[in-house]
Order: C-alpha cells, then structure tokens, then sequence
C-alpha cells in the first residue's frame, strides 16, 4: 500500500506539479506535492527497513526494492513482483 502511495505521488510530482511549475508558473504546487511525496518516501523507506528484518529480504531484493522506489513506475513493477512472490510463498 506504502509502495502504490509513493509511486503515485512521485507520478503526480512529474506529471503535474512539475509541468504546473514550469509552465503555468505555479512553484507552490510543487512545494506542496513535493513534500508529500518525500514524508511517502521516508515512510516507503522506513516499512522497507522494518520488512526488511521481519520476512529476512537479502540484500539483493532489498536494494532492488529502494532502487524501484527512484523510478517513475518502480514502485508499481515491484509492488506486482511482491505480490507475485507472496503467492508463491503462501
């Protein structure tokens, strides 16, 4: 849920706010998106840490899922990845 947050706040920092910003001359659209997005990535972060401990993710599936977290779409592929992995598992 924390990852499908992220994801789409990240979408409308690029795909509207930004535009908003540069085109319409709107920079306080920004501001605002922008912190939202970054308290949703410290918590992204921060549940990754914790889930991390929890199920014992190795290192290689961890940094896979901070790295999705940095782009656009990131968050959506391992968000179906992950649940992809939990059937299996389940």
């Amino acid at each position: 849920m924390t990852a499908l947050a992220e994801g789409s706040s990240f979408l409308v920092l690029l795909l509207l706010a930004m535009p908003m910003k540069y085109v319409m001359g709107m920079p306080r659209v920004v501001t605002v998106v922008g912190a939202i997005h970054g308290i949703l990535f410290l918590t992204y972060v921060a549940q990754l840490i914790s889930l991390r401990t929890r199920y014992q993710w190795d290192n290689k599936f961890s940094l896979s899922a901070f790295i999705a977290s940095l782009l656009p779409f990131g968050p959506f592929v391992f968000d179906k990845h992950l649940r992809k992995r939990e059937v299996v598992t389940t």
